[in-house]
């Protein structure tokens, strides 16, 4: 049971960021600002992990240096603040669909990331390498089938009978090329800093090992950061107020369970199984969004969505399945280790005659 938390915390992210995608898009076109909402979901997030640290870390956590706390200011900065923000802007400007289909990047800028710091390996020639590099091709084949083929819509599945019709749907006004295109960079943009976060985050992690006090640390600190920003880009006070709508329901679930609890989950998996294996699992919110939206929603999901997300699906399965073998290679005994190995034993045997 224990081999499989890793796996079933990974999902859960994911099913996490599904009801992110969704919420988030609903507010930010219903006129929400991205900065301010950005600095309430970080607040919201400390408030919580904060008196959790304190009451299970407080006698217990190592000591915060200030070389640490200036790699946690500067790792916060980079892959909280700046990567939110900019996701925000992106989701704004497209869509739910285009935002979560561009994050499946992440296990590929995650991977070279990981590779170039000599994190990962990658061995062309190796059972093992072959896999990975078919699960990434898989995983790359499945973003652009969805973002440049449409193909004709599946039928909308309704739970709610004649509740919705063709004419009711909820299809969102075309953004125009230039629109798109900004969106889009703002997105991969985004994906490359939280793939940087995420390689970064298992290094610090080696200095400052207290999960639960990097994440309630980096909360506090993209918090900070989030205010300075949004201050700088929003002025009006009505802007700033909170009220009881969709708009507190969205930063309340984004502070609270996508970054106070999803935020603690990736740093134990990446303890446990490396940044490559979290971002790896990024393909499942794209099927999850594409289910919720067809069956909670009543949105029709065109067939080029549908073969994209099974490749990307396939991918996830060819990259894991590379990293157990290359595990279980590891965890195998070289060809000088079975030597030392026989020569203990006849060691052993010659005393005991």
């Amino acid at each position: 049971m224990d081999a499989c938390k890793p796996y079933l915390a990974a999902v859960l992210v994911q099913l996490t960021y599904t009801g992110f995608y969704v919420i988030s898009k609903f507010i930010f076109d219903k006129g929400v600002n991205t900065y301010i909402f950005v600095f309430y979901r970080q607040a919201a997030a400390s408030l919580l992990l904060a008196p959790v640290a304190f009451v299970f870390e407080r006698k217990k956590s190592p000591p915060l240096t200030l070389s640490i706390a200036v790699k946690l200011f500067l790792h916060a900065l980079l892959g909280i603040t700046w990567s939110l923000n900019i996701n925000n802007i992106g989701l704004k400007y497209t869509s739910a669909s285009v935002a979560s289909a561009c994050s499946n990047t992440v296990p590929v800028f995650t991977f070279f990331l990981a590779l170039l710091l000599g994190m990962e390996t990658f061995k062309l020639k190796s059972l093992p390498g072959v896999g990975k590099a078919v699960g990434i091709t898989l995983c790359l084949a499945g973003v652009m089938i969805i973002a440049f083929y449409k193909g004709p819509h599946i039928p909308p599945v309704h739970l709610h009978g004649h509740g919705h019709s063709e004419g009711s749907m909820n299809h969102e006004s075309t953004p125009s090329m230039a629109t798109w295109i900004k969106g889009t960079l703002f997105t991969i943009s985004s994906n490359l800093t939280w793939s940087m976060w995420l390689v970064l985050q298992g290094k610090i992690l080696k200095e400052y090992p207290s999960k639960l006090l990097f994440t309630t640390l980096q909360c506090l600190f993209s918090t900070l950061q989030s205010l300075a920003v949004a201050m700088a880009f929003e002025r009006e006070i009505s802007k700033w107020k909170l009220h009881l709508d969709m708009g507190l329901v969205a930063i309340m679930y984004s502070g609270f369970i996508v970054t106070g609890v999803s935020f603690y989950l990736q740093s134990w998996i990446i303890e446990k199984k490396g940044p490559v294996f979290v971002a790896i699992f990024t393909p499942l919110a794209l099927v999850f969004t594409m289910i919720c939206s067809t069956i909670l929603l009543g949105e029709m999901i065109s067939l080029g969505s549908v073969i994209g997300g099974f490749l990307m699906v396939g991918g996830l399965y060819g990259v894991l399945w590379g990293k157990s073998k290359e595990s279980m290679l590891c965890e195998l005994p070289t060809r000088d280790e079975k030597l030392i190995m026989n020569v203990q034993l006849q060691e052993k045997e010659l005393q005991h005659e």
